[in-house]
């Protein structure tokens, strides 16, 4: 053997005990082969993982979400977001399929409403409500990401039974009325704070040729929702209204509901304006922002379309005054929109509370509102829209909207709910009281099948 050899030999031996002195232990037998991502804290790397996430079809919050997942995986090069994305009418059922076959880590879920409570006979839980009973939502309670939100959003759209299943990210209100700044003006109309009020300034607009009122009558439901304030003003506490149809201590027609049927009747009568009935609800806000009409109750979600039809229009947004006492009055009623919750059963857990601890953070979340325009649930957020500082007097007053609570008695009939559409021109009846007795009537058919 020659020197050279020898020499190159000899150093190899030296330089493969001197690698083996330097290397880790061996992998133990069972743990995972697979390849791990080094850690920038110097912890024990996670292996690679795919976090499966389901979201519902909705452009600006899946734009806002393509963007967040990347960035997130940059963050963590372990993790891959696989995003699924489904229409919002298939989440329910697609979400049910998909936990069942363990097929999910992280679930886009509305807010909990219409839950079965003790008081409700022979009702049908809600597909939330049958994800938790069935062991499948995992329970979130004391993560501390919960303390990014406030208080009632946890309580009302993510609890049941003293533990939380999942976390809402935005609110909607439905019970306000906007209205015209320049006509008020120019006619010295106050801002309505009660009924009396809001039926005066009505008079006044009509009194100069001026509509009162518009809505999208074409489509009937704008009128019933756009009555949503008006109902929540009678009744303040919207859980203990539903409770009281239940129990039989509020009736459709006793004398405080025959006030609100006399109410809704003026609304459709003589607050809308004529031909209310055949305008288109997606062309309610044009009409409104051309200045024609002084007021348009709505949902909040409008304020954008009256935005792009008129940039430059002035607009205000108030609660719906429907009672003579002003302190009824100063409540939003309104729903819960999108939220998250993840599978009970991931093999993913720490990537799947990582992935929402990191959105819950108040800059991510910021983003997402600011993207999506939800009313934020997150008290350090701000809405920055006109409709974020028209609302934002009366948001420490947001409360669920009835319904969101009611689940109707099986065998009811078809006016068991308290629905201004049902007057002329929109319906049929033309007295509050036969439409009360008619409303109870119905009602009662379903609790007395229920018995």
């Amino acid at each position: 053997m020659s020197k050279k050899l020898f020499l190159f030999l000899s150093l190899m031996v030296v330089f493969a005990t001197l690698l083996a002195a330097c290397a880790s232990p061996a992998t133990p037998a069972g743990d995972s082969a697979q390849p791990q991502a080094t850690t920038a804290g110097g912890e024990k790397p996670a292996q690679k993982v795919t976090l499966r996430v389901l979201v519902h079809q909705n452009p600006p919050m899946v734009a806002f979400m393509e963007t967040f997942n990347k960035q997130f995986q940059d963050r963590h090069p372990n993790i891959t977001v696989d995003m699924s994305i489904v229409n919002a009418n298939d989440l329910s059922t697609v979400s049910q399929t998909r936990l069942s076959a363990n097929d999910i880590d992280v679930l886009d879920i509305f807010g909990f409403a219409n839950g079965a409570q003790p008081y409700m006979k022979m009702v049908d839980p809600p597909n939330w409500q049958q994800l938790i009973e069935a062991g499948l939502l995992m329970d979130l309670t004391g993560q501390d990401f919960l303390q990014n939100y406030d208080e009632p959003t946890i309580k009302d759209a993510g609890s049941y039974n003293g533990k939380v299943y999942a976390v809402n990210l935005g609110r909607v209100i439905y019970s306000g009325i906007f209205y015209n700044k320049k006509l008020f003006e120019q006619y010295n109309v106050s801002v309505p704070t009660t009924w009396p009020e809001l039926v005066a300034a009505c008079e006044t607009f009509k009194a100069a040729n001026i509509p009162c009122m518009t809505a999208g009558g074409k489509d009937g439901w704008p009128i019933f929702v756009g009555a949503y304030g008006l109902l929540g003003a009678m009744y303040p506490d919207q859980a203990a209204l539903v409770e009281g149809l239940w129990t039989g201590t509020i009736k459709w027609n006793d004398a405080k509901s025959l006030e609100m049927w006399r109410k809704m009747q003026v609304y459709a009568r003589d607050m809308m304006e004529e031909g209310a009935s055949g305008i288109a609800g997606d062309a309610a806000p044009g009409r409104f922002a051309s200045g024609a009409v002084a007021m348009f109750p709505g949902g909040s979600w409008y304020a954008p379309a009256i935005e792009a039809a008129q940039p430059d229009f002035d607009w205000g947004y108030i609660p719906f005054p429907g009672s003579d006492n002003p302190e009824d009055n100063k409540y939003w009623f309104g729903k819960y929109d999108q939220g998250w919750a993840i599978a009970a059963n991931t093999p993913n857990k720490e990537a799947a509370l990582l992935y929402l601890k990191e959105f819950s953070e108040p800059a991510n979340y910021q983003a997402f509102v600011d993207a999506v325009g939800f009313i934020p649930t997150q008290p350090t957020a701000k809405l920055n829209t006109k409709i974020g500082a028209e609302i934002a007097p009366y948001l420490a007053n947001f409360r669920v909207g009835y319904e969101q609570y009611w689940v109707a008695p099986k065998g009811a009939g078809q006016y068991a709910n308290p629905w201004a559409s049902y007057f002329k021109p929109f319906g049929t009846f033309d007295d509050p009281q036969q439409l009360a007795d008619k409303v109870q009537a119905d009602l009662q058919a379903g609790l007395d099948a229920v018995k």
